[in-house]
């Protein structure tokens, strides 16, 4: 068996962070948002554990399709979407004033995460 290279297992990673932390989410959204430095309110935690519900998702999308034995890029071009989405939605949260600018961290990591995300894509689409 060909040892898989480590941008597969930084990808791996991310995947199961983005689940453990969509969960999170779901599971405790006030504890979250204050993270954040939003409001908590039944209206927020509500659509915010919608969201960490998407996101439980969207990592397990992304594991599925590394750990699959055939490459699946569609899968994996849509978890680097929805990465980027996550950046950008958090980063327009800062600029309203939404969440504080420890957001920025998240939206960081999302937007790097998104960025290794459709590398990873372009490396698999054509051998598909």
């Amino acid at each position: 068996m060909k040892p898989r290279p480590a941008l597969f297992w930084i990808l791996a990673a991310i995947g199961a962070i983005t689940v453990a932390s969509g969960l999170l989410q779901l599971a405790t959204p006030s504890t979250v948002l204050r993270f954040v430095g939003a409001e908590a309110t039944p209206t927020t935690m509500h659509f915010f554990g919608i969201v960490g519900m998407f996101m439980g998702l969207f990592g397990g999308l992304l594991l599925h399709a590394l750990f699959s034995p055939a490459h699946h890029p569609a899968m994996v071009f849509w978890a680097s979407l929805q990465k980027f989405g996550a950046s950008v939605a958090v980063g327009v949260g800062v600029l309203h004033h939404i969440f504080s600018g420890l957001a920025l961290l998240v939206a960081g990591f999302d937007f790097l995460s998104g960025v290794l995300t459709l590398w990873y894509w372009f490396r698999i689409r054509s051998t598909a």
